[in-house]
């Protein structure tokens, strides 16, 4: 957890560009940091196709066709909103890895069931189902946003180093 993102983002461009994959980002409440972190990496144009930065509710619907019945049923901070966000990456992209990020950085907008620093997470990549993951994290709103960058990465190169190692 003491990485730092340049190198988590340098990391993970190595494990696409190995497996000639690329990567797209859905983000909400870290506003297009994961988008930002990757490409820093010199060349990540070779592994990262683009980011939807979808912040509304109507973005998420316009942008990436998360359903209107999904977003009032559960609310944009939820686990149904997420994997709706990662699927309409992937559709709407030519990447073959997705992440989606969603949640609450604050300092307002939190509640009793979705206090301030609640996040979910969805990633996919190719032969697997996606997953999910929801955090709380501690911090003040720039702190809630750099520890969702850094696990949007992590997770990302768990999955992929995971796989690699399994097709050795």
């Amino acid at each position: 957890m003491t990485e730092r993102l340049d190198a988590l983002a340098t990391r993970l461009g190595t494990l696409l560009m190995a497996r000639g994959l690329r990567l797209v980002t859905a983000e909400s409440c870290t506003g297009g940091w994961v988008a930002k972190v990757v490409t820093d990496v010199a060349g990540s144009s070779a592994w990262f196709d683009r980011g939807f930065v979808t912040y509304s509710n109507a973005a998420k619907e316009a942008m990436l066709g998360v359903r209107a019945p999904t977003l009032e049923a559960s609310g944009s901070v939820s686990e149904p909103v997420v994997l709706e966000l990662v699927a309409g990456a992937l559709e709407r992209s030519q990447a073959q890895v997705a992440v989606a990020v969603s949640g609450i950085a604050g300092p307002g907008g939190g509640s009793e069931d979705k206090p301030v620093g609640t996040v979910w997470f969805a990633w996919s990549i190719p032969d697997g189902p996606p997953w999910t993951r929801r955090l709380q994290f501690a911090g003040d709103r720039d702190e809630v946003r750099h520890q969702a960058v850094r696990f949007a990465l992590e997770g990302l190169i768990e999955r992929l180093a995971g796989q690699s190692r399994s097709d050795g």
